[in-house]
């Protein structure tokens, strides 16, 4: 149903509703006029959660065994906010509940931080109807922060709050603030994926002029910018690169404008956009605070669910990490290897839990388990030759013997039977049960919540189960949103994992930057891929992209060589990849080379040892920030640093000192933390899998190394010896 339609007038928007200033009919003392509010909205109304929030809200479902709503909390707490009011759709009676039992509510704990915590219920089905019966309730009086449910931040806002007031008071047109944080020129795990965020503003005032998105199902690629913006300021930058953690300083005077115009649902696609579009008619000024430090995203779906997952067990978030024990009756302490653990925890003698995994209170993992990069909720039962990788599972979940999880969701109380395989992406939600012997494909999402069907007789039938799905035994039905259907970007962003392979798209339609490149069908890409990679590989005769491999080898190797500004060459080779739309594996094969051969230069024509040539070489000023954030990623994903390894090795295969170079190279990387072990040991594995097919020069070439990769793998044998001994 269409929203209702008001029509604006030319008159304030404050006074259009004839609302007196919040001082006005009352005594409010100084300090309560200056004390910050906040406004929590816990109810994303959206489905990009399903099938876990048809019975739980989206701001209680675990991140790192702790519940969401703590992250949003504790940051509110960090800021100063005196009184919050979370306003609640969906599962109201869940989150009262659970903030009436929390240490947050100051009725039942004298400790709470904040002067008034309040549950504002609402039948609200958009955020622009929960702002307009805000409005309605004459709640805030004054600068408060306006935040979602599922913030995870330990951005400190004081810089950004001192200069909103400032603006405030100069202009009184100045009502909103919006924290930005920039991702970098690289591809940022917690940038949105499918749709990009579009910010045009004024540099020298801090000011958004306009704001679009854009999407890979979109005609048109590319942005409507008023011609009067570009005469009326001197400087206009449009950023891409920007992540919006939601957070927003704000006035009053934006619930008097979000209750004026019925048509706006959302925050930025139609508020900001529309405030930003109609400045002529209601003169309301809005401004950024743009940060390059400090923490703060969204769990906003599926895929960020994961980043953020995996930026809290890389310890981005500190001190929001499951050691500060965030949580009353929490345990977890921080263990070498990366390993985070609760009291009570059995972990049998040959099972191995590797670095970022986190195991929550009275888990066990049986005999010749192997648990590595997933967070595991409490009293689970993992057993015997279980295989867990990626994969994030609730309290109270059993996972039976030779089973493999990878990179999948289980909510609490599932049970998945004994040589199960659970695929990347699938969901399974609360109370689950997956038979013995069972596959549940890529991508499923499964739950248990009762559902009517009509029978061939017209009489409506609940079904709670399909064996096809779940197994004989099994329970549980597989979820298909019925708003989903026609709403492809709905798709594109309720998955964990970010495909556009099933929507059967052209590069065009894909690339914010026209394309001449042709080829077959879109392969399913990293998701570090960028819209602009390249759809072509540089294995291929016919790619165009040996002209960016030649030259972006030259740029980054004069700038090594001169031991020139790694900044400026980063600038210059990310230019390179924007105009030969060159892909992620180009990327890391430039680099490589270029790094390479500077290295062998260095040791062959100036007889430098070759682990100064490196240490010299990796040592220049950005050298490390440019191959963490370009080469490998933020995501930094086993299998790119694995890539960038393979890269390395193919270019000193046929260099003079390539052997000693490699070993040296692969020290370094190591000791200066931009390559983790556990590619080392994949790379060196892949290889030493192939035998003969690798071919006689490749192996010749890590025969230096493996005195390095056999150190790797004598401190396991070490680490597991002293486990067994404990």
């Amino acid at each position: 149903m269409a929203p209702a339609q008001k029509s604006k007038g030319p008159a304030g928007k404050g006074a259009a509703k004839g609302k007196k200033p919040a001082s006005a009919g009352k005594k409010v003392d100084d300090d309560r006029e200056d004390a910050l509010q906040a406004v929590v909205l816990a109810d994303s109304f959206e489905t990009r959660f399903s099938p876990f929030t048809l019975e739980k809200p989206r701001c209680l479902l675990p991140l790192a065994n702790t519940p969401l709503i703590e992250y949003t909390l504790e940051f509110l707490a960090m800021s100063g906010v005196g009184d919050v009011y979370i306003y609640c759709g969906a599962h109201t009676a869940q989150v009262e509940s659970y903030i009436q039992a929390s240490k947050w509510h100051p009725l039942t704990s004298p400790a709470s931080p904040f002067h008034t915590l309040e549950i504002v219920k609402t039948t609200a089905r958009s955020v622009g109807d929960a702002l307009r019966d805000l409005d309605a309730r004459d709640l805030i009086t004054g600068d408060f922060l306006l935040v979602h449910g599922d913030l995870v931040s330990n951005l400190p806002i004081d810089t950004a709050l001192a200069a909103h007031r400032a603006r405030r008071i100069a202009d009184k047109n100045a009502i909103m603030t919006m924290i930005l944080r920039s991702g970098g020129l690289g591809s940022h795990r917690t940038k949105s994926h499918g749709i990009t965020p579009i910010f045009v503003v004024d540099p020298t005032k801090n000011r958004c002029l306009h704001y679009e998105e854009m999407h890979p199902l979109q005609a048109d690629k590319f942005v409507n910018i008023d011609p009067d913006l570009v005469s009326t300021h001197s400087e206009i930058e449009l950023r891409t690169d920007l992540i919006d953690c939601g957070i927003d300083i704000c006035t009053p005077d934006v619930l008097a404008l979000w209750a004026e115009s019925f048509d706006y649902e959302v925050p930025r696609r139609h508020f900001l956009h529309g405030v930003l579009k109609d400045y002529e008619l209601n003169g309301k000024t809005i401004h950024t605070e743009i940060v390059e430090d400090h923490y703060a995203a969204r769990v906003f779906n599926l895929q960020s669910y994961e980043a953020i997952s995996k930026d809290v067990l890389g310890r981005w978030t500190y001190p929001l990490v499951p050691d500060s024990n965030l949580l009353a009756g929490q345990s977890y302490k921080f263990e070498r290897g990366g390993l985070c653990k609760e009291n009570g925890v059995v972990l049998a003698r040959t099972c191995k839990a590797g670095k970022r995994t986190v195991l929550g209170q009275d888990t066990s993992i049986g005999d010749g388990s192997v648990v590595a990069n997933s967070i595991i909720g409490r009293r689970c039962q993992i057993g015997k030759n279980v295989n867990i990788q990626n994969a994030y599972i609730w309290d109270d979940v059993v996972i039976s013997d030779g089973s493999t999880v990878d990179r999948a969701i289980i909510a609490s109380n599932a049970a998945v039977g004994k040589n199960c395989k659970i695929h990347p992406g699938a969901l399974l939600s609360f109370g689950v049960r997956i038979a013995n012997e069972k596959e549940v494909k890529a991508g499923a999402r499964i739950t248990r919540t009762k559902r009517k069907l009509e029978s061939e007789e017209g009489v409506a039938q609940a079904v709670s189960s399909e064996p096809e799905i779940v197994g004989e035994g099994g329970e549980g039905y597989e979820f298909h949103d019925e708003d989903e259907e026609d709403d492809e970007i709905s798709t594109l962003q309720s998955n964990l994992i970010y495909s556009t392979a099933h929507l059967n798209i052209s590069s065009e339609s894909i690339s914010t930057f026209s394309s001449e490149t042709s080829g077959p069908s879109i392969k399913e890409r990293s998701r570090t891929t960028s819209f602009t990679g390249s759809i072509t590989s540089d294995d291929d005769p016919n790619s165009t992209n040996e002209t960016f491999h030649h030259d972006a080898v030259a740029g980054l190797y004069d700038a090594l060589k001169d031991g020139g500004d790694i900044d400026a060459a980063k600038l210059e080779f990310m230019g390179l990849r924007l105009s030969n739309n060159a892909s992620d594996h180009q990327i890391r094969r430039a680099i490589a080379t270029a790094f390479a051969k500077h290295i062998a230069q260095l040791v062959e024509n100036e007889k430098l040892d070759a682990p100064k040539a490196a240490a010299q070489a990796f040592g220049l000023n950005g050298a490390k920030k440019f191959l963490e954030e370009v080469a490998i990623g933020m995501e930094r994903r086993e299998e790119d640093q694995v890539d960038f390894l393979v890269c390395l090795q193919k270019d000193l295969a046929h260099r003079w000192s390539g052997a000693t170079v490699l070993a040296a190279v692969c020290q370094r990387l190591y000791q200066i933390e931009v390559l983790e072990e556990e590619a080392y040991l994949r790379w060196w594995a892949d290889a030493e899998a192939l035998g003969e097919r690798e071919g006689k020069i490749m192996k010749k070439v890590r025969e230096k190394t493996k005195v390095f990769i056999d150190w790797f793998e004598e401190a396991e044998e070490e680490s597991s010896s002293e486990e067994e001994s404990d």
